[in-house]
């Protein structure tokens, strides 16, 4: 019998269902033409003007939001090119908070700039080796464009310069009320040393009704239920924090009692009362007042608590349990009874506020390592509360940035026209085929400006050619005027519209890192996914 010889090619060498794309127009370009259908997504969602996306998620959350970060996360994007520049956005959203959306934009239009280029027959190496040197040159260009700087994280008027222009970028309208929300939280925990400056001490405590101007900051940390027990305020307590519930324990094994008698029957139960009686008395005798469970709460349990004066409150969320630890140095104990010394925890004022219609319970510290503040959000809608969430999120992530680094620069896509009008200027001196790829990033820059511009209703190719025109003049803040009639500039620095120079400088930096590593792919090798066939889901299953 002949043997079977196998066909020739690449794909023989490996196991049936293997695929193989390689060369310019399937990997390269192929991978640009993702990366573009990804990056139209929240291009229309960047700047004040930006349009809301409705996102369903595989468990059927709604989302409607133009937080660039939290659509992308909740599409669960597969393509391997594509998740290069997902996660370059994911790596801004943890390190900086913000300019999610930039990196994305930026990255897709520099690879679409690339598309051209490689299309005019430039390789691959050229491109990149452009690219490379126009990004560390941006990056310097950016740092001479710096015009102001925070001064004093502790003066409210210098915070205003980045906060408004951040919260304006997801609700704009309300980035005064917004910002100086979220400004008054940062002052009432904001240390000495404004480097140390901690996002986790400020809070967001989400309560339904009411509306935004009913929002409001209270110091300290604010649970949006009511005490358990009938004590409801206490004041220099000691905390005693449990993950258990605060009942009697059943053992893992079923065991039987056998009962003669009523008699019997008493002693068996009040064996169990005087136990429960006991573990509680230790723990009020501790010197303890608050006492936090992240589970439930007998009734019997309850009984004794309110008999011995502590007050009792749940908290479900095992992050704020954590968190709750930390502000009160109490250590969360897994096992029900007296804490020792070090175990408990300290908190200056325990009680009861009302917000809107619902009680809440506040924990405020005055010492400053553990101070914290809560942002009580209101709202029509569970979506419209989610959203101004985000808006805060940013704007402290964005305190966090000045109290590091008080650069700033001129925002609404003036420092980008800036960098953009230098690079080419820099293109032109640029001998060899490098200048091409460094004209192609600077053009890259327009897209920021242009987005602004188009989201806005107004002519991009107009606004662009004006805002040239200013800075040649030397008008270094010339930037878009969302709010104009005729296709305007204005000054973004007179306008007081800034944004942090650290975020602008990581997201230049990730989105050209990623835009390099989808270009340098020459071949992709993709296995057959792992698992049998798809089963059919039938929703209606249990339907008679």
């Amino acid at each position: 019998m002949a043997m079977k010889i196998p066909k020739a090619g690449f794909t023989q060498l490996l196991k049936d269902g293997y695929k193989h794309l390689q060369g310019l127009d399937e990997a390269v370009l192929r991978n640009i033409a993702a990366i573009k259908e990804l990056m139209q997504i929240p291009r229309t969602s960047l700047g004040p003007n930006g349009r809301n996306k409705m996102v369903i998620n595989h468990l059927e959350k709604l989302f409607v939001t133009n937080d660039a970060a939290t659509i992308i996360k909740e599409l669960e994007v597969v393509h391997p090119a594509a998740k290069i520049l997902v996660m370059a956005s994911q790596q801004q959203e943890a390190e900086m908070g913000d300019a999610t959306n930039f990196v994305i934009v930026f990255a897709g239009e520099l690879l679409q700039h690339a598309e051209f280029l490689l299309k005019m027959g430039l390789h691959p190496s050229e491109v990149i080796e452009g690219y490379r040197v126009a990004g560390r040159k941006a990056l310097e260009l950016l740092e001479g464009l710096v015009t102001e700087s925070v001064q004093d994280a502790h003066q409210t008027e210098e915070l205003k310069k980045v906060v408004y222009t951040a919260v304006a970028s997801k609700q704009y309208g309300y980035e005064e009320l917004l910002g100086d929300l979220v400004i008054d939280a940062a002052m009432t925990i904001m240390p000495k040393n404004s480097a140390n400056f901690n996002v986790d001490s400020i809070r967001v405590v989400k309560i339904l009704g009411g509306s935004i101007h009913d929002s409001r900051v209270v110091r300290g940390m604010v649970f949006g239920r009511e005490p358990e027990s009938t004590v409801t305020r206490a004041t220099k307590a000691k905390v005693a924090i449990f993950t258990c519930p605060l009942d009697v324990t059943l053992t893992e094994t079923k065991g039987t009692v056998l009962i003669h008698n009523a008699k019997e029957m008493l002693n068996f139960s009040k064996g169990e009362e005087s136990k429960l009686e006991e573990i509680i008395k230790e723990i009020a005798d501790a010197g303890v007042k608050v006492v936090v469970t992240g589970s439930a709460i007998g009734e019997l349990a309850l009984h004794f608590l309110n008999r011995y004066n502590l007050l009792v409150i749940k908290v479900l969320s095992k992050f704020d349990l954590r968190r709750l630890c930390r502000v009160t140095g109490a250590t969360a104990l897994t096992r029900l009874g007296a804490p020792m010394a070090e175990e408990m925890g300290y908190c200056e004022v325990v009680e009861t506020v009302e917000i809107g219609s619902d009680r809440c319970t506040v924990f405020r510290q005055e010492e400053e390592a553990t101070k914290t503040a809560t942002i009580v959000i209101r709202g029509g809608t569970q979506n419209a509360i989610d959203d101004i969430e985000r808006a805060i999120d940013d704007g402290v992530n964005v305190i966090k940035a000045a109290a590091k680094d008080g650069r700033i620069l001129p925002g609404a896509g003036a420092a980008e026209i800036e960098v953009a009008r230098q690079l080419q200027s820099v293109a032109e001196k640029t001998p060899g085929l490098n200048q091409y790829a460094i004209n192609k990033f600077a053009e890259a820059l327009e897209v920021i400006p242009r987005t602004l511009a188009e989201n806005a209703g107004l002519d991009s190719t107009e606004v662009i050619s004006k805002l040239y025109a200013a800075h040649t003049q030397g008008q270094t803040s010339a930037g878009v005027d969302v709010e104009s009639e005729d296709n305007g500039i204005m000054d973004a620095s007179a306008k007081k519209i800034f944004d942090a120079f650290s975020i602008k400088y990581n997201a230049i930096k990730l989105a050209t890192y990623a835009a390099l590593t989808v270009l340098s792919v020459d071949q992709i090798i993709m296995s057959k996914p792992a698992g049998g066939p798809k089963v059919k889901e039938n929703k209606d299953w249990d339907e008679d």
